[in-house]
Formats: C-alpha cells, structure tokens, sequence
C-alpha cells in the first residue's frame, strides 16, 4: 500500500504559513473580483462619485445608484471589496464633537475615485467598456475550459485556442453572428486607441517627426490614426482594414479609409503602424504581416519604418510584469496568440528583412517599437 509523506514545513514561519493560506485564498476567488467591477461599472458607481465630486459616503451612493430596494444593504459589501481591491479608496471619518448626538458615533466611510477608477468614469480616457469585455461570459466561459484546451490533442479551425473550442469559431467569427458582442468589441478596442494614442503622441512625439505619411493597419475605426492626424496635422493618416470593418464608419475627412486584407496588401507611406495587432498571430504570420510592411514603407526616396504598439514582456516592476503576461495568457484563450519578450521580437524583425529596431518604454505594460529595414 502507497504511503504520502508531506514534506516538513519546520522551515516555514506560522505567519508565513497563514499568509500563504490568505495569498491563496484571494487568487482562488480573484474572479470575484472581476464581478465585482463588472458590476460597478454596470451600476455606475464611478459616475455616481463623479458628480458628488470625488467622493460619497454610503448614504449618498444608495441615493444615486440603481439598486432593486431589497439589495441594498449588500452595496457596502461590494464597495467594501472593491476598496480592498484598490479600485476605489475608502476613508473612515469619525464625527466631530460637535456633532448632533443622534448617531452612534461609529466613523463614517466615505468613498474616493483615485487613478484607478478614474478610467472608469465617462470621458475621453473611460475604459469602462474594456472591462465589460474583458468579463464578457464569451471571454469567461472561454477561460473556464482552459485546462480542457490544454489536454485536447487536435488544433483546427475550431480548437485552436480556449475561445474557439468553446464556441465553435473565431473571436471576429462570433463577432459577425452577434451585433450586441461586435458593438461591443468594436467600442473597448476604440477606447484602448484613444487611450494609448493619447499617451503615444504625448510620451513619443519624436517618433513622428518626418513623417509625411502613415498607414494604420488593422487600424479598426481609425481612432488611432484620427489622434495622430489631428495632433501633426503634416502627416497624411489612413487605415487598412478589412471591408466588414470599415464599411458603417462615416468618413469625417480626417483619414483615409483603405478596404483590404494585410496578408495579401498593405498600402505604401513613410511609417506603417501596427497597434495591438502582432500579438494576435502567430510568428510565422507575424513574419509575413512585417514584409508586407517593409514592402510598404521602400517605396519613396528614403526608406521609411514600422511603428508597433504591443507588450514586450520583462518589465522590472512586478505589476506591469504581471499585466504582461496575464495579456500573453489572454492572448493565448482568445486567438493562441502571444505576448512576445525581446528575443522573440528581434528574430521576427530579423527573418522579416529588418535591420534594427528601438524599443521605448513608455506606455506602461505595453511599449512603442520602431523597426527600421
């Protein structure tokens, strides 16, 4: 009869034991706290705090946010976690002396926006509907059957990755069959655009100068591109896109919009940009997109280069480090994409024909490449 022997723990501290057990306990149910600011951002809580000037207390929150009445002694349980969380900040303020006797002298807490779920409330830099995609039951239920995916021996067009396991095609395939998911899409990748741009024509303006042209691939509704264009108004800005993509957008003037397949074509200009396009592909398609792309930028009196958006994972700060490879994880259910580290990047660029290549790391989990032929 087999016997288990537990290894001695004598080494480990009681403290550090029990610490382990919480650590373990929190990642165990993470996904709650993923519910839970799915279910802020539903109920508006950011708004809420928004418009009572930053910060609320309880009282004020249950007067503003939609909840059904019986539900709403459960509202402090959910702020509660999301304050532990660090998605809001909460500040206990005892009564002061003077104060009418009529409480019991219990501290009041009140709840402050910070950086965080400054993302959340609506305005050019909202990234509310990124979140209701990430936690889209598409994306959950995906995920759920990770390990499934990880066992199953065959790929194909319907087992390549956890997503398509699951429902039976791609993400755009879905997307296709389902206006509400697609509309959905369409409006987090529009705001993941405005953010970056913002932060990209800010930190990296130089990466611009002489530029005279710029096409943006896969560049969805050209948000991207429209922020580049507005802010150096010398740089003509298109976007190649697949013609389903571009074909409710209405043209405003301010970019071009080109119908067609990167695979097969992309449009010549003096810098080709690639936004949170690579990291969907797998190398040897990343290959072929890059010589589409040096193919694109030989064509004037002086070579041009691509500009590329995407994570480069290894960053010394441990919270970024773990966003980039939570993104490679997620790339990997959605699409068997990946996140790539530099050595990844450089053998691309070198198979692709590219002779060197900058990276900036200014865009937190994410950084700005320039590659040159």
């Amino acid at each position: 009869m087999e016997q288990t022997t537990a290894m001695p723990m004598a080494a480990t501290s009681k403290a550090e034991l029990l610490k382990a057990d919480a650590e373990l306990f929190c990642h165990t149910f993470a996904y709650l706290k993923s519910m839970a600011l799915n279910s802020a951002v539903k109920l508006g809580i950011a708004d809420v705090l928004q418009r009572c000037g930053g910060a609320a207390s309880l009282s004020k929150l249950l007067s503003a946010v939609p909840l059904h009445p019986s539900k709403r002694p459960y509202l402090c349980r959910l702020m509660n976690m999301l304050a532990a969380a660090g998605i809001f900040t909460a500040e206990d303020v005892v009564p002061a002396a003077s104060a009418p006797a009529d409480g019991d002298g219990a501290p009041t807490t009140i709840y402050h926006l910070n950086t965080v779920s400054r993302l959340l409330v609506d305005g050019s830099s909202c990234m509310s509907l990124c979140v209701l995609l990430d936690t889209t039951d598409l994306f959950v239920s995906a995920s759920l059957q990770l390990h499934q995916w990880l066992l199953s021996e065959e790929e194909g067009p319907t087992t390549g990755s956890p997503f398509m396991m699951v429902h039976g095609g791609s993400l755009y395939g879905v997307g296709s069959r389902d206006p509400e998911f697609n509309a959905l899409f369409n409006g987090a990748m529009g705001a993941t655009s405005k953010f970056i741009a913002a932060l990209a024509v800010r930190e990296c303006s130089q990466v611009f100068t002489g530029i005279t042209s710029l096409v943006d691939v896969a560049g969805g509704n050209g948000t991207m591109a429209r922020t580049i264009a507005e802010a150096f108004p010398r740089v003509k800005c298109s976007v190649l896109e697949l013609p389903q993509v571009i074909e409710g957008i209405s043209h405003d003037g301010t970019v071009e919009l080109v119908a067609g397949d990167m695979m097969e074509f992309v449009p010549p200009a003096d810098a080709v940009l690639l936004k949170h396009v690579l990291h969907n592909w797998s190398d040897e398609d990343c290959v072929k997109i890059l010589r589409r792309c040096r193919q694109a930028i030989s064509h004037g009196a002086r070579a041009g280069k691509v500009i590329i958006i995407d994570t480069v994972v290894g960053s010394p700060s441990h919270q970024m480090l773990e966003a980039q490879v939570t993104m490679d994880l997620a790339m990997m259910m959605l699409f068997n994409g990946k996140a790539r580290e530099e050595h990844n990047w450089h053998k691309m660029f070198m198979e692709a024909g590219f002779s060197h290549y900058k990276i900036h790391n200014v865009l937190g989990m994410r950084s700005l490449i320039e590659v040159h032929p």
